[in-house]
């Protein structure tokens, strides 16, 4: 199946609920807010959201769009709070349908990673991935991202962790097709979370401002 990748318009702040509200449903354990809290988020906080994802300079979220015209998935890409010189992926999502090397999740990653290239001018390019969603750590990695080992508390379960992942190579190539990138420098310390923070934005109802899981 063929997608088309771009960024979300203002517009689209019901097909922006929807399709995290189904990420909350179907992968509840790979974000960082329940279902229940996104539901209870009002119109104008959705239509706020969709309006800065499709217009701000350093923060965008995108959307793979199937043959039929439904949404299948979603990345973004944002500054992370409080993390001097640092964006953060967030909001990986690729419906169940979907997914698999055929599937749209390559391409919505290059297309966050794209823009944190060419609309910031950060040096580091950080996600967040529950250590034991093994899956995504083997994805993320085949597709140039490290381990920076790095942890912070996974917000709805304080026994698990949120693995932090770079893209040390984000600014002088494009994610690979094939194989992990390059080994590269790491952030500092100081721009990276304490493994002792306690809070972690979820990326399933607001843009990632705090480290999130993908």
């Amino acid at each position: 199946m063929k997608y088309v990748i771009r960024r979300i318009t203002a517009e689209e702040w019901r097909e922006l609920r929807a399709i995290r509200l189904e990420s909350l449903l179907n992968s509840p354990d790979a974000f960082g807010v329940r279902h229940a809290d996104a539901v209870a988020l009002s119109d104008r906080t959705w239509r706020k959201q969709a309006e800065r994802a499709a217009a701000a300079a350093d923060d965008a979220l995108f959307v793979a769009i199937d043959e039929t015209g439904s949404w299948a998935g979603t990345a973004g890409v944002a500054p992370l709070d409080g993390i001097p010189d640092t964006a953060h992926v967030h909001s990986v999502y690729v419906a169940p349908a979907h997914r698999g090397p055929d599937g749209p999740a390559r391409a919505l990653m290059e297309a966050a990673v794209d823009f944190a290239r060419e609309h910031t001018d950060y040096t580091w390019l950080t996600l967040g991935v529950r250590e034991d969603n093994h899956r995504a750590m083997a994805f993320y990695r085949r597709i140039g991202f490290h381990d920076l080992g790095k942890t912070i508390p996974y917000p709805l379960d304080s026994t698990k962790f949120v693995r932090i992942l770079g893209c040390p190579d984000f600014r002088v190539s494009r994610i690979p097709h094939r194989g992990g990138g390059r080994s590269g420098p790491h952030p500092p310390h100081s721009s990276l979370p304490s493994s002792s923070s306690s809070r972690s934005t979820a990326s399933g109802a607001r843009s990632g401002r705090r480290p999130s899981t993908s």
